[in-house]
């Protein structure tokens, strides 16, 4: 019973609270036509805002925490004005409802200027846009609102419609009573798909069906309904370092909404289901914070959050998606690199060399393979000679301990070093430090070869000093017994042989002129090697450096030749330059001068420390001149030198060589003439291979022809011939000695007893006259010889010779009909076969005719080569046969000419 009285003393003070704050069942509000977004509609009443909540169920309204009910977009009312409810509910969760009726005012405020007053507007056939609610789920027809013309009043009319979702797309949304004017809607619209629509409304005459008034739009919006939830438009992945400060931000969830701008349907608030003990995010932008710096990548590396996004600021009745947001913590050196033991030990062999000695592993809780994982180790103590040196190993990150320079155990044989480890990054927002451990290096000892008193030495020596001249002293000890004793020393390296070592004491005396200029010294140093070997054959290697001093044992030298050039008007000048293999002080500065016996024609002025100008005092011809010159270095040595001076003109500092065209020496013509006889033997090479054929001919030597087809042209001394035996017909003598011989060319001599004619090559005609530079006494030869030379040139004509151009400086009378028989004979042998060779029926001699030839001027050394010259056997002319190629070819040439 107490129970149930306790419960009705509370019920009655809720409802108490809640009548307190007394809300009515219904309101009606006046309104513009159309409402804009701000308006402030009415006060509901005054209540406690933390003890009651007040919520509009129309989106396009919202009630302020003090009870005030404001648009949030701009709302049209239509004439028939438009009703919503506000809840109202307390913190029990009992509420109630409340009816907003909004009605349209048909008084309008007007402000002038001084006054204001109201004045009732008359209706006109202007509607405002009419508004319906998107996804309406009320039974359809639906009448929105009544269009009514001022031309009704006076006339029947009727109504038609066009435009967007009455006759085209979406067709059939509205529907329009042609009678009444009745606007009415026919389904459900979506407003993110159709935010508003404008259609055209005519009124016409019922009667006439002429139009009334002007053609009407008509605008309907669709008011928005909270039917979208937000979505998020970007992936979320994010990321940030680990160990950063609280409120550091991570990044920044982006969303959007489809409802209508502007409007609790899109104002969005962000939240984190979860997560909450590490991030925060910002519930209007979505912005993402740390709120804790304790973040750890080594610990965790990835964290899930959960993210809610929801509409209506919100609000309960909001609706939302959720999504899983990633975030990555990057990596930062907080970790240093960490030795796996406390201390190394490690032993190392004397004189050993870049060698690893120890490797020591570290570890590292950093991401791997990046600078704050990788180590680097450093030496901190006891490498201060330099005998160890660190490296790492890419692969495991080890610290490789190397001995870089070789350790002396007689030295020391233990050293103790300090190795620290980092890492290549370095440590960042943590108090840890790098760290260090000690290794401890045991040299061990080894039988070491003699070792010199130093690597390298140097002694001071004069060049060209005697020899046997002691130089110096290198010996070696045994580095454990540190004695010299049973150590023998050898030369390794001596270019020159200048020095003899002393096998057991390592003295080093002259064994050959040493010379400072010598090409085995360099800048004035002579390098030696030596090595020392003690009893145990182990050896050790040393190097003595010999400085050269200088000496004056060179002369200043002059060039054996100068060229001098010649400028027109002027006496010229050539500079004479001195060189001295010496060193300062002694060679330059060179003293120049002339002999005192000189001849006059030349002076000499210094230039410089090593030339001088030699200078022309009077003109002297082209061509080389020897000029005594006196030129001593800075210690007086030197004395006279002669040079020579070429004169001549110049260019570009050489002189001009000689006209060549001048003369030609037999060289040069030779060198000439050498491309004209190999451009002739090729010819000749040629034409033999065009000629030849395959079937070789053999042509008999018959008697003793000496190798040529008719014996001609003896030079030899005939017999004696009478000259009463010569008979030669008088018609051809008559004919001769007139001069009236007619026929082709004939180059005939003159017919006697045996005396002098001259005949040969270089014949010449002068006014018909043949004259000849070869004397011959034997008249049978020259009648051979000419009979050979005219051969090829000569016609006959029923037997008689006939020839032109035939000139005679004496004349004989000639009646030997023995020789006139003779010619006649072989012409009709001639005239058979130029007949046989015409009618050849293969045409392989058809061309093998006589020819004329032209007189080129010479005469031939080889004489005449004509088929038709005499041959030993008158009788047989078979020999006519086996002419066929070489008298083709010589009729080929003919013709061609």
């Amino acid at each position: 019973m107490a129970n149930v009285l306790i419960f009705n003393i509370c019920l009655l003070l809720i409802l108490s609270r809640v009548e307190s704050c007394f809300i009515p069942k219904s309101i009606h509000v006046q309104v513009p036509q159309t409402i804009q977004a701000g308006y402030h509609i009415t006060r509901v009443a005054d209540c406690d805002t933390k003890s009651m909540h007040l919520t509009s169920k129309d989106p396009s309204f919202i009630v302020e925490p003090n009870g005030e009910i404001v648009a949030l977009t701009a709302v049209s009312v239509a004439s028939t004005g438009r009703t919503f409810s506000v809840w109202a509910q307390d913190n029990s969760g009992l509420g109630s409802e409340m009816e907003v009726h909004l009605v349209r005012s048909t008084v309008q405020e007007r402000k002038q200027t001084g006054q204001g007053f109201l004045k009732r507007s008359k209706r006109r056939w202007s509607p405002p846009p009419f508004n319906i609610l998107e996804n309406d789920k009320g039974l359809f027809p639906k009448n929105i609102e009544k269009i009514v013309s001022d031309s009704a009043s006076t006339r029947k009319v009727y109504y038609t419609f066009s435009g967007p979702g009455y006759d085209k797309h979406p067709v059939g949304v509205f529907d329009l009573d042609r009678n009444t004017g009745m606007l009415s809607v026919n389904k459900p619209v979506d407003r993110e798909e159709f935010p508003s629509f404008t259609l055209t409304t005519n009124v016409h005459d019922f009667y006439t069906n002429e139009l009334t008034d002007l053609p009407l739009p008509i605008t309907i919006i669709v008011d928005d309904v909270n039917d979208n939830a937000p979505t998020f438009t970007d992936r979320l992945q994010f990321s940030v370092l680990e160990r950063c400060k609280a409120g550091t931000v991570v990044g920044m969830v982006n969303a959007t909404d489809r409802d209508e701008e502007k409007t609790l349907h899109v104002k969005i608030k962000y939240s984190l289901l979860d997560g909450l003990d590490l991030f925060s995010i910002h519930p209007e932008t979505g912005v993402i914070t740390t709120v804790t710096n304790s973040l750890d990548r080594e610990v965790k590396d990835k964290h899930m959050v959960t993210v809610q996004i929801k509409d209506m600021d919100g609000a309960n009745n909001g609706l939302f998606n959720t999504g899983t947001a990633t975030i990555t913590l990057a990596d930062i050196n907080d970790n240093p690199p960490t030795f796996t033991k406390p201390t190394y030990g490690v032993t190392v062999a004397e004189n050993e060399n870049e060698k690893l000695i120890l490797r020591i592993p570290v570890e590292d809780k950093d991401l791997i393979n990046t600078p704050n994982w990788i180590s680097k180790f450093v030496i901190t103590k006891g490498n201060e000679n330099g005998n160890f040196r660190m490296a790492t190993d890419p692969k495991t990150n080890e610290g490789l301990l190397y001995v870089s320079k070789a350790l002396d155990y007689e030295q020391n044989q233990n050293i103790k070093l300090q190795i620290e480890a980092r890492n290549e990054a370095e440590l960042s927002n943590t108090n840890a430090q790098w760290q260090s451990i000690p290794v401890d290096v045991a040299v061990t000892n080894v039988d070491e070869g003699p070792q010199f008193t130093a690597p390298t030495v140097r002694f001071p020596v004069k060049e060209n000093v005697p020899n046997g001249t002691l130089i110096g002293i290198y010996r070696a000890v045994d580095p454990e017994t540190k004695s010299s004793d049973g150590i023998m020393y050898y030369k390794v390296t001596d270019p020159a042989s200048w020095i003899n070592v002393d096998r057991n004491t390592g003295e080093l005396k002259v064994a050959n002129t040493i010379d400072r200029e010598s090409s085995f010294a360099q800048n004035g140093t002579y390098i030696i090697t030596m090595k020392a070997v003690d009893a145990s054959s182990k050896t050790g290697t040393g190097t003595v450096i010999l400085v050269v001093e200088d000496e004056n044992d060179n002369k200043p030298t002059l060039p054996s030749k100068i060229v001098l050039c010649e400028k027109e008007g002027e006496l010229g000048s050539v500079l004479v330059e001195a060189e001295d293999n010496d060193q300062p002080p002694f060679s330059s500065p060179f003293r120049f001068s002339l002999p005192p016996d000189n001849d006059g024609k030349w002076s000499l002025k210094p230039f410089n420390d090593t030339a001088a100008t030699l200078q022309q005092l009077k003109e002297l011809p082209t061509g080389l001149h020897e000029v005594s010159i006196d030129v001593k270095d800075l210690q007086g040595n030197g004395g006279i030198q002669k040079t020579n001076i070429k004169i001549c003109q110049c260019r570009n500092g050489a002189c001009l060589s000689k006209d060549k065209a001048v003369s030609l020496g037999g060289l040069a013509l030779l060198a000439m003439l050498l491309p004209l006889a190999l451009l002739l033997l090729l010819c000749l090479l040629l034409a033999f291979f065009c000629i030849t054929k395959g079937d070789k001919l053999e042509i008999d030597d018959a008697g003793d022809s000496g190798g040529i087809l008719l014996k001609s042209n003896t030079e030899a001394p005939g017999e004696e011939v009478d000259s009463s035996l010569i008979n030669v017909p008088t018609m051809l003598v008559d004919q001769a000695v007139k001069g009236s011989v007619k026929g082709s060319g004939l180059n005939a001599g003159w017919l006697g007893k045996k005396s002098s004619s001259t005949i040969g090559v270089n014949s010449t005609q002068e006014n018909g006259i043949y004259k000849s530079g070869v004397v011959t006494d034997d008249m049978q030869q020259f009648y051979s010889s000419q009979y050979d030379s005219q051969y090829g040139a000569q016609q006959f004509n029923g037997g008689h010779l006939v020839g032109s151009g035939m000139d005679f400086h004496h004349q004989y009378l000639i009646q030997d009909s023995a020789l006139l028989q003779n010619w006649q004979t072989n012409g009709r042998y001639l005239d058979q076969k130029l007949t046989l060779l015409g009618s050849e029926g293969d045409g392989r001699y058809a061309d093998d005719i006589i020819h004329a030839y032209g007189f080129e001027g010479v005469g031939s050394v080889a004489g005449s080569i004509g088929c038709c010259s005499e041959y030993d056997d008158k009788e047989n002319l078979d020999f006519l046969n086996t002419l066929g190629p070489k008298f083709n070819t010589l009729a080929d040439v003919c013709k061609s000419t």
